[in-house]
């Protein structure tokens, strides 16, 4: 809450003329040395060591909750009282020496994602770790209320609070967790370009942003470079061969720059900002990011002594250094809890409202959990590494045959507290139940996850209810695993066993009645995308069962690697089941390779600002996030008089066809079934 704070107007008016000085010289920084500081894990470590759940003390982790707190701003005194506050929190350290931030204050899309898209439940706290905390505070207000005018979105303005004081006078907890909690990604760090001349006492030293990640693939070397001036890099330069090339803004696209240096087998690209330009977010346009350039790029401000002695001809080096600083991101969830916000890809402000939108669905999420259920706890925060994975045999519950409701309570978390301690990959991760060893359904697959890139925030509950007949004996051995080789994840599960509150009409007589799975009959499996992927698959014949009411058709399907068109990971990819020769029931993961396709799944529960490329969609998945099963009801396009046969025949396609990939082709992975109701 804020409540008015009367003593604010005497701290703008006496610490004014100190931050107005120091905010005019901010754009450069001198330091001792040109050689790269990055530290393992680029952080700056104040902890005591001591945790507390209670947040009272130093060593705070994600996790622990957050103490009270009380933080002068513009409009007067934030208040943090736990449990006051209904949605969450995001607490954002500004500093001008970082070009990340820079360009995230800068740019219209950033702050109109901000005013447009966070969620109504979220607030933001901004401070600055600056000495001109005061107008730092004015002008990222002004910059905020000018977006809001925009797009109408001035609604917003009073979820988000500007402080005036800056951290290192909070006098509370934030500075301390804004210090001890290291991070390594574009989010932060303070990363520069370190320039030096025969003649100069001291280096100079200026921020930096480097160009998009998913463009420019190419990183600096930890090396010293030539720098070389070349105009604005619209044309070749064949003078920049082995240095970095010095351009200015403008001219040409940013991809025609660093197109036409790497034609001229330059090392590498430094763009200036024309003077009172803000540094900007290098990337490409459309067609022009499937064009690879093998080079880095990073944009600066124009460094007048810089200028000036590659004017005059004198020789220039530049080398590249993050020095570690202090967190720009925190956050605070709904249940109190201090909680890490992950990587920003590239400067947006839609990674807060993503972070938030995560905090939205598992509030949500732990409401569900709520719900009464007869609960069988099979791992609890169990290691799952190797070719084992993690493994437990339980009993389930008497009577389990009477529900009608199985879903399955996962959670992904890493060995330590930290994102850092996580798995750095993306893995498929999926859990078999075996209950008759010697039974058609002996470790069949229950249920399919895909981690996220080192983010160890996930749980999910999937409904599994169609498969409830594949527990064929009272006491079910299960199995949970991913590929050998990646690090370890801890493990958490739970089954959940209810009676529905639903009723289905049945279609003969027209009444309401309960219905409830009794037999499954497995289907097809996936295999190699490739021009003999469909040849394998043959119909299947079959009749159905006596005393059937409903039949429904139940996969779960996900495509990965990568040929030349992105199969079966990046392309859009189409799976049939062909029902009696007419009825054709198509899965199509149309978002795949989208930019953002992943984002939007956000509130669904993938897990949001992962240290990787969580955010394009991809083939029937996202990193993150439970693997849906795809349900379809079929009861209408079979013969259910149990006389006849009836015939389904699976087939997947690429762009309408059968794949033809001419290297490395994908696969897909499937398990599907049809599942009979009475």
């Amino acid at each position: 809450m804020v409540s008015s704070l009367s003593s604010l107007l005497c701290f703008l008016v006496v610490t004014a003329h100190v931050t107005e000085a120091a905010r005019t010289s901010r754009r450069r920084m001198k330091l001792t040395g040109g050689d790269e500081v990055v530290p393992q894990d680029n952080t700056v470590s104040f902890r005591s060591g001591k945790t507390n759940r209670h947040g009272t003390a130093d060593g705070l982790e994600p996790g622990d909750l957050a103490a009270a707190f009380r933080v002068p701003t513009l409009d007067g005194e934030f208040v943090y009282q736990p449990g006051a506050l209904k949605g969450s929190l995001v607490i954002h350290a500004f500093t001008n020496k970082s070009g990340f931030l820079e360009c995230l204050w800068s740019s219209q899309s950033s702050l109109s994602s901000l005013v447009q898209d966070l969620p109504g439940s979220a607030q933001v706290l901004f401070v600055s770790l600056d000495d001109s905390s005061v107008t730092d505070a004015l002008w990222m207000r002004d910059q905020l209320h000018r977006a809001a005018a925009l797009h109408r979105g001035k609604d917003v303005l009073s979820r988000l609070h500007f402080s005036p004081m800056p951290v290192f006078a909070l006098g509370n907890w934030i500075p301390g967790v804004l210090f001890s909690w290291g991070c390594r990604g574009h989010n932060c760090g303070l990363s520069q370009a370190v320039f030096t001349s025969e003649g100069w006492k001291m280096p100079v030293v200026i921020k930096r942003l480097d160009a998009r990640f998913d463009w420019l693939m190419g990183r600096w070397g930890q090396r010293l470079y030539q720098l070389r001036d070349a105009a604005d890099g619209c044309d070749v330069s064949p003078s920049v061969a082995g240095a970095v090339a010095w351009l200015s803004e403008g001219g040409c696209s940013f991809f025609t720059k660093v197109q036409n240096m790497a034609k001229s087998n330059a090392s590498g690209v430094l763009v200036y900002a024309r003077p009172g330009n803000p540094i900007q977010d290098m990337n490409c346009v459309g067609g022009e990011c499937y064009f690879p350039l093998g080079i880095p790029a990073a944009m600066v401000h124009l460094e007048p002594s810089v200028a000036e002695a590659l004017r005059t001809g004198q020789a220039v080096n530049v080398s590249f250094q993050t020095t570690p600083s202090p967190n720009f991101f925190i956050s605070i969830d709904q249940q109190g809890a201090l909680a890490e916000t992950g990587w920003f890809l590239y400067p947006s402000f839609s990674f807060i409202n993503w972070q938030a939108q995560w905090f939205d669905f598992y509030t949500n999420l732990q409401s569900k959990l709520g719900t009464p259920a007869t609960v069988v706890s099979i791992f609890d925060k169990v290691p799952m590494q190797g070719d084992k994975g993690a493994v437990a045999a339980a009993d389930l519950p008497p009577g389990w045959l009477d529900f009608d409701v199985l879903e399955l309570d996962v959670s992904l978390s890493c060995p330590g507290r930290r994102d850092s301690s996580c798995a750095q990959w993306d893995h498929t991760v999926q859990l078999f139940v075996c209950c008759d060893r010697l039974g058609p359904f002996c470790n069949v697959e229950l249920g399919r996850w895909i981690t996220a890139f080192r983010r160890g925030i996930g749980r999910w509950q999937t409904d599994v209810s169609p498969l409830l007949p594949v527990l064929d004996s009272s006491r079910c051995t299960f199995t949970m695993k991913t590929v050998p080789w990646a690090m370890p994840w801890i493990v958490s599960f739970n089954l959940r066993f209810r009676v529905a509150n639903q009723t289905e009409l049945n279609l003969e007589d027209n009444h309401v009645e309960k219905l409830r799975p009794f037999q499954v009959m497995s289907l097809y499996s996936g295999g190699t995308f490739d021009k003999s992927y469909n040849e394998k698959y043959l119909p299947v014949k079959f009749p159905v069962p006596a005393s059937t009411k409903k039949v429904e058709l139940y996969a779960v399907i996900t495509g990965h690697g990568s040929d030349e068109n992105g199969c079966g990971e990046f392309c859009v990819t189409s799976h049939h089941f062909l029902i009696n020769a007419i009825y054709n029931n198509t899965r199509t993961f149309d978002s795949a390779g989208s930019a953002l396709g992943c984002t939007t799944r956000v509130k669904e529960g993938a897990v949001p600002n992962e240290h990787g490329t969580w955010l394009y969609g991809r083939g029937g998945w996202c990193d993150g996030l439970q693997v849906d099963p795809w349900r379809v009801d079929v009861t209408r396009q079979l013969d259910m008089s149990g006389f006849e046969s009836n015939t389904v025949i699976y087939f997947g396609l690429f762009g309408g066809q059968d794949p033809h990939p001419s290297q490395q082709p994908g696969y897909i992975v499937m398990s599907s079934f049809l599942v009979f109701y009475k």
